[in-house]
């Protein structure tokens, strides 16, 4: 089950799906033919006729041979075999077929392919095995790198698969979520992704976010329970959905539709797709337009070669050969290749990539914003000190700290962690009877115990929301007063705490004479003290941060931590003066004048999860911005910016809204990775100045020397052997060195300056085509073989040398060349000034030149060398 693409579906998509329904979706949802069981299975999925939230708990136990101790193991792997729990997946072979399928798919293929049906037709036999030797090569080369490349994806993904808690046994146990069959009993926490369609069994103040599915960005309140058969999907609240997610609280389930069965698995069907990323975007709109010209030039030549009385077939070869030689056929390939091989050298710097085509959003990255626990500190919680309200150390606060952290049951977290290791006695726990967890609009936990003195709800949370609770203070003589009196008191304190680097959370307490409470519970409690935690800066950090502005990247911290401590903490890393901005600041604020302010903040503080992706947006304005963050309250900031990162051991819901995935909570991990998402972003922008500045000027040469010459200026052989030939050292450009200069940069996408460097590369290179067909047919008065074959020797040198001038920015003789590149060029050289002199050279209509016309060429190939690292100094200097 892929749970990543469910966040690749666009809500309003999602929605008109519903909307587009008609009467109850139930009829969409059970639309879906039930499996047959075998005689000894229980049934996988449930007739799909039955809407499951009009029965109860029973009725499913009953009805999928379940208990509330969940499955045997032996029973779900019964259940997984049959197969219908799971999605249906294509086998390697399949997978293979269709990737060399497509190959044959593009436009370019499809002329190669009608060039082979015309040549047979008019019985070229020649051409017929020459064409296809050149269809077969590029793409089986084609099929081979990129076949190589997804093998690196899946090997990624694999990395990083959702687990989810199930009963097995009457055990807890991890299992993928994809092998989650019907009847197994799931535990779920905050920040846990829903891996089926479920019926709730059990429920503490359980919100979901539901989002994916119905478009509603508030938290849906989630109980127990039976709900009528047409209550609409938003009110079943009786239900879990695959593909939403845990926003607070905790639940127990059982899982009643699984797979393709489930009510998303049926949208995901119908409605997934994938978003492309602006260089995606850009890349495709300059693929389409290199297409659109390539064929007008065809077009043209194809007619002036009619005009002048040349053969119709030797024409319509000869613009085909055109189309295919001169098109970017292998931008595809190298964009997927180049993405690949930088996804595998980012993961052996412990960077797992998620999505192949953020790598190049990565490279453009010049702001990073992060949350400062674990990546700007150390993470690693230690309690420094727990105090009442006048700074005293307290025996009561640390007892109910202890208790608090031990017996919560939410997601795990290095604060309750740091909790459970302080010094309390065990001997005479209290009883656990109820909880009410956290949640971020509240900012409290808290559980109610049962003391030999009676019940007690004690609370532990942010201070100014657990303050807001409390109306009397505690005294270390055991006694207790209006807190207003003491209120001014408390917050020096607070802030005297902040301004020392602590963090700090609060305490209060009440007697309660029931057990089973809610949220609203949490009214006229005690304010009881507060718990000091010490969190080190991380030690390099400042060298980090140092690295980063080397590469012009700039870092802003947000975090919903008080603005003292934040404060603190960004001069420790060594921000001077650091401008704080904080969450009451930006509510205040107007979008307008909110977009100018963040430029200037450095650090936001006690920021709202809601505000982090107003924060996000606004920077995105001006800034190409990553966002790293691995808690629930970051994945709005994630899904916002343009490079969304987490750590692997963020919550599923985090991970999965991420692009990248750091093996380590470490800033230099990130470091590391931005300069290869530059290094990839750079060698495929290599390729399309390589490519396009000789073939487009080679294009416009063809189609000016056709007025002239009374015969074809090259051979559609020849044409698609020059292709062929320049194909394997600029399949090669992936792996090629890259200059520091280069990565020092963000690199961005600019159509622009890319047609300008066509127009200017391509006029450079038709003067220098021209200047060859002068030479060749004035000067050395050649036929037509001599001719053809001094200019394909001339073509292909030129467009093999162009690769070690364009290859970098500065001079090219101080920039070394990748190794695959150097010999596979060296290869090309040597195939292409030897072929003449094979046996089977007439087969291709290649001659012999006398040594005269060959120091000729190789003058001319010389200058145009010389000239173009000029001028492409020049070019790169004012663009």
């Amino acid at each position: 089950m892929d749970l990543g693409r469910h966040l690749c579906l666009k809500r309003a998509k999602v929605k008109d799906v519903f909307n587009n329904l008609g009467g109850d979706s139930a009829s969409f949802f059970f639309k879906n033919p039930h499996l047959e069981d075998e005689s000894c299975e229980p049934p996988m999925n449930p007739p799909s006729h039955e809407p499951f939230w009009q029965f109860g708990s029973d009725y499913w136990f009953e009805k999928l041979k379940s208990s509330p101790d969940g499955l045997q193991s032996s029973d779900a792997e019964r259940r997984l075999r049959v197969s219908g729990a799971v999605r249906k997946t294509r086998s390697g072979f399949q997978k293979d077929l269709s990737l060399l399928l497509r190959q044959f798919r593009s436009p370019l293929m499809l002329l190669l392919i009608g060039a082979v049906l015309l040549s047979a037709f008019l019985g070229e036999k020649a051409d017929v095995f020459f064409i296809l030797f050149v269809l077969l090569s590029t793409s089986l080369l084609g099929f081979f790198q990129e076949r190589n490349a997804g093998k690196v994806v899946e090997k990624l993904q694999s990395m990083i698969a959702i687990k989810c808690t199930v009963l097995r046994d009457g055990k807890m146990v991890d299992i993928p979520a994809s092998n989650v069959v019907p009847g197994e009993v799931l535990l779920f926490n905050a920040g846990d992704m829903i891996p089926a369609d479920c019926i709730l069994l059990e429920a503490q103040e359980l919100h979901t976010n539901e989002a994916s599915l119905t478009g509603e960005t508030f938290p849906v309140r989630k109980s127990a329970g039976v709900v009528d058969t047409g209550t609409e999907l938003s009110k079943r609240v009786n239900c879990l959905w695959e593909g939403t997610s845990i926003v607070s609280g905790n639940a127990k389930a059982l899982a009643v539709y699984t797979a393709d069965k489930t009510l998303f698995g049926s949208v995901v069907q119908s409605t997934s797709k994938v978003v492309e990323t602006a260089f995606e975007k850009g890349l495709g709109n300059f693929g389409f337009l290199l297409m659109r010209i390539t064929l007008f030039l065809s077009i043209i030549i194809l007619l002036v070669n009619l005009l002048t009385h040349k053969s119709l077939v030797e024409s319509a070869l000869f613009a085909l050969a055109l189309a295919v030689g001169m098109a970017p056929e292998l931008l595809p390939a190298i964009t997927t290749i180049a993405m690949s091989a930088g996804a595998r050298r980012m993961l052996d710097k412990k960077v797992i990539v998620k999505n192949l085509s953020s790598i190049q959003n990565l490279g453009a990255v010049n702001l990073l914003c992060t949350d400062k626990t674990g990546t700007i500190t150390e993470g690693a919680i230690v309690v420094e000190k727990l105090t009442d309200a006048f700074g005293e150390d307290s025996d009561a606060v640390k007892t109910m700290a202890f208790w608090n952290a031990l017996f919560q049951t939410g997601y795990n977290n290095p604060i309750d962690e740091a909790l459970k290791k302080l010094d309390v006695s065990t001997a005479a726990l209290p009883q656990k009877l109820d909880e009410v967890p956290y949640d971020f609009i509240r900012k409290r936990l808290s559980i109610v115990v049962g003391t030999d003195k009676g019940m007690q709800l004690v609370s532990k949370g942010a201070y100014v929301q657990v303050m807001e609770v409390c109306t009397k203070v505690l005294f270390p003589d055991g006694r207790t007063e209006d807190v207003k009196d003491y209120r001014v008191q408390i917050d020096k304190l607070f802030e005297l705490y902040g301004e020392n680097g602590f963090r700090v959370l609060a305490v209060a307490y009440k007697e309660v004479q029931k057990a089973d409470l809610e949220k609203e519970d949490e009214v006229d409690m005690v304010f009881a003290g507060f718990i000091l935690f010490q969190d080190p800066v991380k030690t390099g950090i400042s060298e980090t941060i140092a690295s980063l502005k080397k590469l012009h990247v700039g870092l802003k911290i947000i975090t919903g931590d008080n603005k003292n401590i934040a404060k603190s903490i960004g001069e420790q890393i060594g921000i001077h003066h650091p401008v704080v901005m904080t969450g009451k600041d930006l509510f205040e604020m107007s979008p307008e004048a909110m977009a100018h302010k963040v430029k200037s903040a450095h650090i936001f503080a006690e920021v709202e999860p809601q505000q982090k992706e107003r924060i996000i947006q606004a920077l995105r304005k001006s800034y190409t911005v990553a966002y790293l963050g691995d808690g629930i309250n970051d994945v709005s900031a994630i899904n916002a910016a343009d490079v969304g990162i987490c750590v692997d051991n963020a919550v599923d819901v985090a991970r999965e809204a991420a692009d990248f995935v750091l093996m380590e909570k470490q800033l230099s991990v990130l470091v590391d990775g931005i300069r290869e998402g530059r290094r990839t972003f750079s060698n495929t922008l290599k390729y399309i100045y390589i490519s396009t500045g000789s073939t487009f000027g080679n294009m416009i040469s063809v189609a000016l020397a056709s007025f002239f010459l009374p015969f074809l200026p090259m051979l559609p052989s020849q044409i698609l052997l020059t292709n062929l030939i320049s194909d394997f050292p600029y399949l090669t450009v992936v792996s090629d060195n890259v200059d520091a200069a280069e990565v020092e940069k963000p690199g961005k996408w600019d159509l622009k300056v890319i047609k300008r460097y066509m127009i200017t590369f391509g006029a450079h290179s038709s003067f220098f085509d021209i200047f060859t067909f002068a030479i060749l047919y004035f000067a050395f008065k050649n036929n037509a073989s001599a001719f053809q074959t001094g200019w394909f020797i001339e073509s292909v040198l030129t467009e093999l040398l162009i690769l070690f001038v364009m290859r970098t920015h500065g001079p090219f003789w101080r920039s070394r060349p990748g190794k695959y590149l150097f010999i596979f060029t060296s290869i090309g050289l040597v195939v292409t000034l030897g072929l003449p002199y094979m046996p089977f050279a007439s087969g291709l209509g290649l001659v012999p030149l006398p040594w005269k016309q060959m120091v000729a060429l190789l003058a001319v190939v010389v200058a145009y060398v010389l000239t173009a690292e000029g001028l492409k100094i020049w070019f790169f200097r004012r663009n």
